[in-house]
């Protein structure tokens, strides 16, 4: 049991570092305007982070036409990080 456990937890964290470093390409890839985000490879990039990224847009409008929501999303991602490992590890 404890096996499984400690699997699921490195899988979860393993899970949390790729969708971290998906957000931060997909926050970077915005500050180009040209980027033509209908591309294989960047709409799928775009599919996997918009929806996350949308519930924090809806949360904090941007200000002066700059989205703040961004950190909102990277600060929660964060703090779910360091949780649910934590969380598993003490089912143990």
């Amino acid at each position: 049991m404890e096996s499984i456990v400690l699997l699921l937890a490195q899988t979860l964290v393993t899970f949390f570092n790729i969708y971290f470093a998906l957000l931060i390409i997909r926050i970077l890839l915005t500050w180009f305007p040209n980027v033509d985000w209908s591309m294989p490879p960047l709409a799928i990039l775009s599919q996997l982070t918009d929806p996350y990224l949308n519930i924090f847009r809806s949360i904090i409008p941007p200000i002066g036409g700059i989205d703040f929501s961004a950190i909102l999303a990277i600060l929660l991602l964060q703090v779910v990080q360091s949780i649910v490992p934590s969380l598993l590890m003490s089912l143990v």
